[in-house]
């Protein structure tokens, strides 16, 4: 069975405010209507909107089918299902544009609640008091039991519901009044809280907030890194100079903590390490300071819209002490960064004189970053 989808985006939409239909106007940098025609992608869409706005939707959704729509919601729905007698469409899912948030999870759910049901619809049960009212104040209250908010997508059996509109002469609020008009069973599917029809200018706001938590892209890396002693007076970690009995093996500086960071946020981009960006078979980073790489790797989450939120560091020796370093240390690597002190950690911790750090042969050091879009 093949599933296409109408899009009712015909209406004015006048109490959401704005000079524009609420469809049509700016919601995240893109116009409702897109963010709706995204939340359908893969399936074939028909979408009805106003006879004067049918230039604008062909550069919006060149691939849909068009269609006019008419005087009243339940006229727009049945030009748009006459328009797919005859496809090979079976099963349709009727949406309202102003509907910019629903799930791909939701528009799972429908279809396949359509595998033993003639129509299926969204709905969530009401949780708060209901009262009846007039002039502004409370006349009365009413039972909740049994009440739902109803959603769209709602879903039905093309030839099924194409006939009860036929058969249905007047508007409705919405096509499951239609489907039970008509005689048809409709099965409540689990609706989602972020399902939001947008209708007033407060529910644009609601939207924006919805989708940048959509929007916020996290990403955690972590890197490890070790050198070895080898003879000299002097070691660097995390960017700062330690006079030290010996000093670290490298082809660059050795700044195995600034190393272990430095991999943390390739890994956290998936970037792979210092190695695939300065081969340490190229002569040209022969003694380079490490801050280079280190500084590379921040630019290279700049360019991918990632900011760095927190990193920590963590050096493994027996010697030399870091704890009196620490300070120095994080001002490096924040001047480095371009990040705040506060958000990074340098911490160290021994082996208890156990594996080849106890025995100081050697430093290892791990870090962790964390990279935030959004």
């Amino acid at each position: 069975m093949s599933t296409h989808v109408v899009i009712v985006a015909a209406g004015r939409g006048s109490r959401a405010g704005g000079d524009l239909p609420k469809q049509w106007q700016i919601l995240a940098g893109k116009p409702v209507l897109a963010h709706t025609l995204a939340a359908f992608a893969g399936l074939p869409v028909t979408l009805v909107v106003h006879p004067d706005e049918m230039d604008r939707a062909r550069a919006l959704a060149p691939k849909a089918r068009l269609v006019a729509g008419g005087a009243q919601r339940a006229d727009s729905v049945r030009a748009a299902l006459e328009a797919l007698e005859g496809s090979d469409a079976t099963r349709v899912l009727i949406h309202d544009g102003a509907r910019p948030l629903v799930s791909r999870a939701l528009i799972d759910r429908l279809i396949a609640a359509l595998e033993h049901a003639s129509a299926a619809a969204p709905a969530l049960p009401v949780t708060d008091a209901l009262w009846r009212g007039e002039d502004g104040q409370v006349t009365g209250t009413q039972s909740r039991e049994g009440l739902y908010r109803a959603q769209t997508p709602q879903a039905f059996r093309l030839a099924e519901i194409l006939a009860a509109h036929r058969a249905h002469p007047d508007d409705a609020a919405d096509d499951v009044q239609v489907a039970r008009a008509a005689g048809l069973d409709v099965q409540i599917v689990e609706g989602e809280e972020d399902n939001l029809k947008l209708t007033f200018p407060g529910d644009f706001l609601r939207a924006e907030a919805i989708l940048k938590g959509r929007d916020l892209d996290i990403r955690l890396g972590n890197g490890y890194d070790v050198h070895a002693f080898t003879e000299g007076d002097h070691v660097w970690l995390c960017g700062v100079k330690l006079p030290h009995s010996r000093a670290l093996l490298g082809h660059s500086d050795a700044d195995v903590g600034m190393h272990a960071l430095t991999d943390a946020i390739y890994g956290a981009l998936a970037e792979g390490d210092i190695g695939r960006h300065f081969p340490p078979s190229d002569p040209q980073w022969k003694g380079a300071a490490s801050h280079i790489f280190l500084r590379h790797a921040v630019d290279l989450a700049t360019d991918k819209g990632f900011r760095l939120s927190n990193c920590d560091v963590t050096l493994v020796c027996e010697r030399p002490k870091i704890g009196p370093h620490a300070a120095a240390m994080q001002a490096a690597l924040a001047e480095i960064m371009g990040l705040a002190v506060d958000r990074i950690s340098v911490k160290a911790t021994t082996s208890e004189r156990l594996g080849f750090t106890g025995r100081e042969e050697g430093i290892a050091a791990l870090a962790t970053a964390t990279l935030v879009k959004g």
